[in-house]
């Protein structure tokens, strides 16, 4: 049954997740450091993630540096709408329908807020944010299955991306200058 399977699949990934937040810490280091192995293990396992997200994200801020010929705005409404889509994919493989249309629901929205973000460029730095809770929420629950590597990674992207452009608008940089 797919739904037993993912369900087992989350669990484990939960209780890996849970070892590698810290509950190592409660049990006791046993004479070869296990537990120190495992957290080290932890953290290169999200480095990649991590640092690729910071690369994503500084791209996405400045991405309408390549699109000289558009207004920033437009390309980075553009960008909510392809972030908030890759989970309909990701639902997709899940296999579950109310998984499907419950992600469709939320890109649906995001959809929605990146159209308006055109008329206000702060409504970007919004749902990039909200995307990146988004992310977290994801990342805790695991609604969607096998994307364990994906939501933190995300959720970097989205941040980072948020900091820069609010850093732009604040400071009054004209990309196109």
């Amino acid at each position: 049954d797919l739904h037993a399977k993912n369900a087992d699949r989350s669990i484990r990934t939960q209780t890996l997740d849970a070892v590698a937040l810290g509950a190592t810490r409660s049990v006791p280091a046993n004479p070869l450091g296990a537990s120190r192995v495992s957290e080290a293990r932890w953290a290169q396992s999200w480095a990649k993630p991590t640092i690729w997200g910071v690369a994503i994200g500084l791209f996405q801020a400045f991405s309408p540096l390549v699109f000289w010929w558009l207004q920033p705005v437009f390309v980075w409404s553009l960008s909510i709408v392809i972030i908030a889509s890759v989970y309909i994919g990701f639902a997709v493989a899940d296999g579950r329908p109310f998984v499907v249309a419950a992600e469709i629901g939320v890109a649906s929205a995001f959809v929605c807020l990146a159209t308006l973000a055109i008329k206000s460029p702060w409504l970007v730095v919004i749902a990039l944010v909200a995307h990146g809770i988004k992310d977290l929420w994801q990342h805790r629950t695991h609604f969607v299955a096998n994307t364990r590597w994906w939501p933190p990674f995300c959720l970097v992207v989205d941040f980072v991306a948020a900091a820069v452009i609010a850093a732009l608008l604040l400071k009054g940089v004209d990309l196109h200058a």
